[in-house]
This record gives C-alpha cells, sequence and structure tokens, in this order.
C-alpha cells in the first residue's frame, strides 16, 4: 500500500487497514478510524456510528470533524475550544481530528500490520505521530499517538463512538471502578437552539444506574438507548491507582461485548455522550440517534483547553483535567479497541483483567467469563514505533 491507495468511503477518502479479524479505514482528514468490521470473516460486527450526513452535501462552513464524523478519532486538544489559550484558537477537538494526515508507511511483522500516519500541528507547533496495528488473530484495534515538541498544558483524548440497536436499552454500559461521577455543569443542549437534554446539570453520583434528571426523578445510564429526545453528557473520574481502566458495553441480544482498554494517569476520565436524538438544528436533525461516545479523555467535561488547563470544579477537587507538556519528552498515549463473543445470557461486565499472556479475561455480574486476545500490557507498556 502506498500514499496513494485512498479509497472513498462513507463520503471520505480513506486508508484501509486488515487483519485475518478485523478491517479497519481511516480517514485521511481527521485520521478517524471507521468504519470498523470485527469478526470480518464470520459475523462481520460493524460497532462504529458513521455521520448519517456523511454522504451527503453539506455546508462547506461546518467544521471538517462534523464532515467525517465517526468510528474513534484522537483529540488534541480534547473539547469545543471555544475560548482561546493565550493566543492560540484551537479548532472544535484539535488539528488532530479536523486535518489531513500524511501517509508514513506500512510496516509488517509476526502476523501484525501496522500503519503510520503523521501531522506537524500549527496552532501549537509539534509533530503527532499516529500508529494503528491490528494484528492476526485478535479482534482489536491497538491504537498509539506519539506526541513531539510541544511544551505547556494539553487536553487530550479519545472519541469512540458507537451505533446501538434501536431497542430501548439494548446495551449494557459498564466502566472500572471511578472515584467521581457527574453530569455536564451546564445544560448540554439549549432549546431556544433546538436542542434539548434532561440529566441534571452538575449532579454528582456514585453508580451509573442512579443519576438525577431535571425533573427531580433518576435514570439508569447503564442502559441505552434510553431519554429519546435528548442529549446529555456524564463524566467518570477514572481511579488514578488503577494499573489499567477499562469501558465495556454488553449487547446480550447480539451476543457480543465491545471493550477499551486505557492508561488511566494518561487519559484520567471517560465521558459518555449520551447522543439519542436531542439535536433538532442542522446537520444533526434529530437524527443522530442511539449513539454513545465513549470517550477516554483528559480535560475538563468538552469545554477544551482554556477551560481546563485553569481551575475548575474538577480540578479544585484534586482531579487531572490537563497534561503538561514538554518539548524535550515525547508524551505517548496508548488505546485499545476490542470485541468478544459472548454466550447466552452474558450480561454487564464487571471486571476485565490481565489473563495469560496476550489474553483478557472478562467477566460479568453473574459470574459468567469470557477471554479476548488481547494484548493488555500495551496500554502502560507497549510501543507500535518501528
Amino acid at each position: 500500500m502506498s500514499a496513494d491507495a485512498l479509497k472513498k468511503v462513507d463520503g471520505q477518502k480513506s486508508w484501509m487497514l486488515k487483519s485475518d479479524q478485523v478491517k479497519a479505514c481511516i480517514t485521511r482528514r481527521g485520521g478517524h478510524i471507521g468504519p470498523v468490521t470485527f469478526d470480518r470473516k464470520n459475523r462481520a460486527i460493524e460497532p462504529y456510528s458513521v455521520a448519517p450526513w456523511a454522504k451527503e452535501k453539506v455546508d462547506n462552513e461546518m467544521p471538517d470533524i462534523l464532515k467525517v464524523l465517526r468510528g474513534d478519532f484522537f483529540c488534541m486538544p480534547f473539547g469545543g475550544n471555544d475560548s482561546p489559550y493565550k493566543d492560540e484558537q484551537h479548532p472544535l477537538h484539535g488539528e488532530t481530528a479536523n486535518s489531513k494526515w500524511e501517509w508514513g508507511g506500512i510496516t509488517k511483522e509476526d502476523g501484525a500490520q501496522t500503519m503510520h500516519l503523521a501531522m506537524d500541528t500549527t496552532v501549537r507547533e509539534g509533530h503527532v505521530d499516529k500508529f494503528v496495528r491490528l494484528v492476526d488473530g485478535q479482534n482489536a484495534v491497538y491504537s498509539q499517538h506519539v506526541i513531539s515538541g510541544m511544551k505547556g498544558p494539553m487536553t487530550l483524548g479519545h472519541h469512540a463512538m458507537l451505533r446501538f440497536p434501536e431497542r430501548e436499552g439494548s446495551g449494557l454500559i459498564s466502566t472500572s471502578p471511578f472515584v467521581h461521577g457527574q453530569v455536564f455543569v451546564e445544560p448540554t443542549e439549549d432549546p431556544a437552539k433546538g436542542g434539548y437534554s434532561i440529566l441534571k446539570p452538575g449532579a454528582e453520583f456514585s453508580d451509573l444506574a442512579k443519576v438525577p434528571m431535571i425533573d427531580r426523578r433518576h435514570t439508569d445510564v447503564s442502559l441505552y438507548p434510553a431519554r429519546k429526545g435528548f442529549e446529555d453528557i456524564v463524566i467518570l473520574v477514572s481511579d488514578p491507582k488503577a494499573a489499567m481502566a477499562w469501558t465495556a458495553v454488553s449487547f446480550p441480544e447480539e451476543g457480543y461485548v465491545w471493550f477499551a482498554l486505557k492508561d488511566p494517569k494518561v487519559l484520567a476520565s471517560t465521558l459518555l455522550w449520551l447522543s439519542n436524538g436531542g439535536r433538532y438544528y442542522q446537520p444533526w436533525s434529530g437524527r443522530h440517534a442511539s449513539v454513545l461516545g465513549l470517550e477516554e479523555i483528559t480535560g475538563f467535561f468538552h469545554y477544551g483547553l482554556a477551560e481546563s488547563a485553569r481551575k475548575n470544579v474538577l480540578s479544585e477537587k484534586g482531579f487531572k483535567t490537563s497534561v503538561n507538556l514538554r518539548a524535550d519528552r515525547d508524551l505517548v498515549v496508548n488505546y485499545v479497541m476490542a470485541v468478544a463473543p459472548t454466550p447466552e445470557g452474558f450480561g454487564k461486565v464487571a471486571s476485565i483483567g490481565r489473563g495469560e499472556e496476550q489474553q483478557v479475561v472478562i467477566t460479568d455480574v453473574n459470574g459468567k467469563v469470557v477471554t479476548a486476545a488481547v494484548d493488555a500490557e500495551f496500554v502502560t507498556q507497549g510501543s507500535l514505533r518501528q
């Protein structure tokens, strides 16, 4: 494959990466990984969302990130970035999610294929290397970003988006233990602009099954889709002492579980974007529904760099909302997304841990266990650089 081996997929020029189990498309603009097909020779599981307007003619003024919107992408700085940080005015979710990536090649060794892309950033001068790896025999996507030549505070994160079956509660959401849960501190949407949200702004919680709503009732955020016609955002601060943190969605009727692994010392929180048709303005038009963003980030919700770098209600509690980059030291961000088949009756995930070499063990709330061929050590120790 060469830099010219671009194919239009759902409206975007994309490169293709394949193993015997997984096929992943990576867009040139924004580096969005999607669509992705897991278990491609048998069940062809395609869990990620693609924006419903992907093939439509859209307003040229629309941010590039929204033109591409699909799968998972790397954000730096993560967030809306409506406010400038000093003299830096970053686009929505940063250049890494909007600008064109340059081809770096593919390496193949021992049944693994690794694609290398690169970008020189301009709003804050620096360099980012993107590595995406697939391994034969594994239903997993390994992602690594290496940030170099930058200094100062920064927000960052992965922005995975799953499209759920239309049945209410078709997916069961769970995460590794979190030390703080909170609804976005402002209303996520403004009815005057055609958007609606229902969770109580700023409400704190310790259980996804009991999150306050604006009508004084509680709702179970771990069951999704739910609350049709609303957009909401909650943040879960991961335990920074954990060796590894995880996020999972079990789909009992479909017979599989999707999960992601991260290092909580690098990606401090999980942001859940509950997008269930609550935006009636363009281009959303109420049709972006049954989509869940499972966003592994370091930031103050989705405000952006300026609000995350200064004191905020999370940092005042001692929670990390930005990283400090050093020009003389690279920052490496590792992340894994994977799926595993589940037996009948397998429910909400209770734990994910390391098993034997190149394996993880996934246990549900009833004690049922499945194993998946995934190198969990990668999230804290692995490198895809050649």
